[in-house]
């Protein structure tokens, strides 16, 4: 069953956040996040700090457990198994009590010294408070350059502009109670909560070197990503498909007339370099589109099959209500 939102008392005018954080294999960093984070939420609003472990195997867990058991304000979750980050969001979102809640990296990489100005926004009446990247100073040449041909192609294909976008955002409970109705078990969640609308507002910021660790994301991992936002948030690549196939077709039937030209002249070749090489193009044609087809039919049989996004196998810490759910 969802956690419901927890209704305003007079006993308690505080409004309620809830912080969630990713965490994988950040073992080393894990005390100092929770004392950076703690230091700049305003002493106006009650808070949680909710750590999703997302299967470390550097002895995160055991830390958690320790922050929890010392710092009320501490809950986490322990994944089974490394599902990656998108489940761990979800889970986040699902367990997340409260009026609203942010999202952090357990890096510390988004500051958390934005957190003060991003609640005045939510109290101005913004739903969604969301940071963009200034810049990519810190990736990769080829990691910058990636990243921009997928956000253009991202907003050809659907219409969403996430240029420099990320998962440093406030959600307000409304924002993710219609989040929690999307039914789908591919989420990406930066383009689900473009999607969804509602009033925003945007900041820029730097973002911050890491402290320490090195970042979990291979570039298979990021292909992967990218695969999974265009096949759930546009059936467009298909359309493809029928473009190759009439741009060959036209190709065809100019190559047939002219073979035909050749032939009325009397001055045909025998063609078998021709031949060879429609052979490799129409294969390879072929081939392309059966892959694309594909993968969408791999998103229908994960969606299909119903399997949970994500297992928690263990709890730490209690929530608003003084309850480890």
């Amino acid at each position: 069953m969802k956690p419901q939102p927890i209704p305003h008392s007079p006993m308690s005018s505080q409004k309620k956040i809830t912080i969630i954080i990713p965490a994988y294999n950040e073992a080393i960093q894990l005390r100092d996040t929770v004392r950076e984070v703690s230091a700049h939420i305003p002493a106006s609003y009650a808070y949680r700090l909710l750590f999703i472990d997302d299967g470390s195997v550097d002895g995160s867990w055991p830390i958690l457990q320790e922050l929890a058991q010392t710092n009320p304000q501490v809950q986490a979750l322990r994944f089974s198994r490394n599902f990656g980050k998108e489940p761990a969001l979800v889970a986040g979102l699902l367990e997340a009590e409260g009026d609203a809640v942010i999202v952090l990296d357990a890096d510390l990489q988004f500051p958390p010294s934005y957190i003060p100005s991003m609640l005045e926004a939510w109290e101005e009446g913004y739903d969604i408070v969301e940071g963009k990247k200034a810049a990519r100073q810190n990736e990769p040449w080829l990691g910058r350059w990636g990243a921009r041909r997928f956000y253009k192609l991202f907003q050809l294909m659907t219409g969403l502009d996430l240029a420099n976008a990320c998962d440093f955002k406030l959600l307000d409970r409304k924002v993710i109670e219609v989040w929690r109705d999307m039914p789908e078990r591919a989420n990406f969640f930066r383009a689900q909560s473009a999607w969804v609308g509602f009033k925003r507002k945007e900041f820029t910021f730097e973002v911050a070197d890491r402290a320490s660790g090195q970042t979990k994301w291979s570039p298979l991992k990021l292909i992967r990503l990218a695969i999974n936002a265009f096949t759930s948030f546009s059936a467009k690549p298909l359309y493809l498909i029928g473009l190759l196939g009439t741009i060959l077709m036209v190709l065809f039937i100019i190559l047939g007339i002219t073979a035909l030209v050749h032939w009325a002249k009397g001055t045909a070749a025998s063609g078998f370099t021709t031949v060879i090489l429609l052979q490799l193009l129409i294969g390879g044609s072929i081939l392309l589109s059966l892959s694309l087809i594909g993968l969408y039919i791999e998103r229908i049989f994960v969606e299909t099959k119903a399997r949970p996004r994500y297992i928690i196998s263990e709890r730490a810490g209690q929530g608003f209500e003084g309850e480890n759910k």
